[in-house]
Formats: C-alpha cells, sequence, structure tokens
C-alpha cells in the first residue's frame, strides 16, 4: 500500500473501528479528510519519501522554535543558509577550478600580470591581477568565481534575507563588492602564492588552498556585505517612519516630507510582503506537520492493547486533533493576508 492510500485508510478508519478513541469530526466541523489534506502527496520512491518525512517533521520542530524564538531563530536562519550557500558555491568553484584552466592553457606562458614585483630570492613575482602561472589561470580563476557569484546571488537574495529589493540595484551593488573583495582576496593570495610556487607545491592543493582562502575571507565580508544590500525591511520600515516624523515635528518643507513618506510606505510595503510570505510558508508547514503528528498517533493508537493505553490515546488523539484544526484556520488566514498583500 502506497503512503497516500495508507493516509487515506487511516483517515477513514477514525470512524470505523478507532471511533472508542477519538470521533472523526470536530465540533466545528472539521473531518481526518480535511487534516489528510494538509499533507502534500510523497514520493513513491521509499528512500526519497523517508527523507522527506523527516524533513517536514524537522520543519514543524523549527517553526514552533521561531514561535517561541523569534529573534534567535531569525538569526540561526540567516547564518545557517548564509554558510551552506557559500560553502555550496565555494566547492562549485573547486570543480569548476580543476578542469576550466585546462582551456586556456595556452595562455600560461610564466609569471604575467601587475605589479610585477619580484619578493626576495624566490624569484618569484607578487602579482594581484594576473597569475604566476600566465594570463590562463588568471582568466579560468575569474570566470569560476564569477560563475559562483551568479549563483550565490539570488540564492542569498531569495531564500537567506528574503529580500524584496530592486533585483537590478542589488545586483550592481553586489558587483562592486565582489570587484573590491577580489582585488582584496588576489592580493592576499598573491603574497602566499609566491611561496607554493617556490615550494613547487602540486598544483591540485594550491588550488584547494586558495579556494579555501580566497572563499573563507570572501565569505565573511560578504555577510556584512549582505547585510547592507538586503536589509531587514522591518527595520528599515521603522527607520523610515521614524525618520518622516522627525521631519514632520520639525516642520520640514512640504517636499522633504513627500519624499520622507513615499520612502516610509515603499519599506513598509516591503516588510509587509516580506512578513506576509514568511507567515503564510510557516503555517503550510506547520499545518502539514500537525497532520502527519495526528496520523502518526492515530496508526500507533491502533496498536493500543490495553484500555489504559487506548484512554492515553484518546487524550492525545484529542489534543492533536485540535491541534491540528487549528493549525488549517491558521493557514487559511495567512494565505487570505498573503494573497491580499501580494494581489
Amino acid at each position: 500500500m502506497d503512503e497516500n492510500k495508507q493516509l487515506t485508510a487511516e483517515a477513514e478508519g477514525v470512524q470505523a473501528s478507532e471511533q472508542s478513541v477519538l470521533p472523526a469530526v470536530n465540533p466545528n466541523g472539521y473531518t481526518a479528510e480535511d487534516i489528510k489534506q494538509q499533507i502534500k502527496p510523497l514520493s513513491q520512491n521509499a528512500f526519497v519519501r523517508f527523507f522527506q518525512k523527516i524533513w517536514r517533521w524537522w520543519l514543524g520542530v523549527w517553526y514552533g522554535f521561531c514561535d517561541k524564538h523569534p529573534k534567535g531563530s531569525g538569526l540561526l536562519y540567516k547564518v545557517f543558509f548564509f554558510l551552506v550557500f557559500s560553502e555550496g558555491v565555494t566547492i562549485l568553484q573547486y570543480i569548476i577550478m580543476t578542469f576550466l584552466p585546462y582551456a586556456f592553457a595556452g595562455l600560461n606562458n610564466g609569471p604575467a600580470g601587475w605589479p610585477g614585483v619580484e619578493v626576495g630570492s624566490t624569484g618569484q613575482q607578487y602579482i594581484i591581477f594576473g597569475d604566476t602561472q600566465g594570463w590562463g589561470y588568471f582568466i579560468a580563476f575569474e570566470l569560476a568565481v564569477f560563475a559562483a557569484q551568479c549563483i550565490n546571488f539570488p540564492l542569498q537574495r531569495n531564500i537567506t534575507y528574503r529580500s524584496h529589493g530592486n533585483p537590478w540595484f542589488q545586483a550592481m551593488w553586489y558587483f562592486i563588492g565582489w570587484v573590491l573583495v577580489s582585488v582584496f582576496t588576489n592580493a592576499l593570495w598573491g603574497i602566499l602564492n609566491v611561496y607554493l610556487v617556490y615550494w613547487h607545491w602540486p598544483d591540485a592543493v594550491t588550488g584547494i588552498i586558495k579556494t579555501v582562502i580566497t572563499g573563507g575571507v570572501s565569505m565573511v565580508i560578504f555577510f556584512f556585505i549582505f547585510l547592507v544590500i538586503f536589509p531587514d525591511n522591518n527595520k528599515t520600515a521603522k527607520k523610515a517612519r521614524a525618520r518622516y516624523e522627525k521631519l514632520k515635528a520639525a516642520n520640514a518643507s512640504s517636499e522633504a516630507l513627500a519624499k520622507a513618506e513615499a520612502k516610509a510606505v515603499l519599506w513598509e510595503d516591503r516588510a509587509s510582503k516580506s512578513n506576509a510570505e514568511k507567515e503564510f510558508i510557516k503555517a503550510v508547514s506547520q499545518s502539514s506537520a500537525k497532520a502527519m503528528r495526528y496520523f502518526a498517533l492515530q496508526k500507533s493508537a491502533q496498536t493500543a492493547q490495553t484500555e489504559e493505553k487506548r484512554a492515553e490515546f484518546k487524550t492525545k488523539l484529542a489534543k492533536s486533533f485540535d491541534e491540528a484544526v487549528e493549525a488549517i484556520k491558521i493557514k487559511a488566514e495567512k494565505e487570505a493576508v498573503y494573497k491580499q498583500i501580494t494581489g
């Protein structure tokens, strides 16, 4: 029996053999079928289905934690996804650099680049723009880094920071930040590379070191850059509104007041959209988690052997049923708000 048929059978079983455990309809008219509909169909593949169950359970735990610790959970969310995506594109960058340099091997004719200053007795040149192997390796590396950032930017913007700001404006500042960070990390790498080449370290090893150093340093710097180009909409909206009220109290010109109010309204609109989206996604996950919890208890209740155990499950199921129904109501409310705000 597949997962969806099993859920249907369990829902119907509430009204049949297990009526002594829990009736299938609560006072508000909701049924086990209503709860079952909150669960998205699982994959037919047993391996995938196993991890889907774990993920959905985890979402329920996570959003419960979010309700209790809104500030702490927000910070954890940003740090976790920032690190995951940053490390992910760093690994991608390394994979690209394992093969891409061969495409530009014809341009590697020895040290080339700027400033090309010889370092001590190593016989090697300190290079920021370029590479000790030649222009080919430098071009390959910059292409690999650029490709990684083209993936990193939308992931960080849309998932980590859930930004609703102007994407072109943010992309422009992201590009400027990337150029400046690249200059800094290239300058840092230029010093270390001199000695790695002088010590004849293998290319594969130097590639790992370069990726870790430049990627790691970039990751730390970009964390703070992201806080600037992907600001917290709620905080920015409050500051914009406070700025307007301050100008209003100071009897500022009508032109200044109009600009300040327009900016406050803009950020308040972005904050509303961001909050509505976040709350709706959370409500969807929580309704699914509560539904899965209910059917898991129902399945366990069907194997209860004693009156004492059945009585115990009756209490748990009643509570779980009510929690699932409440989650359904909240989901409907959040969905209505989300659709109204996003239009």
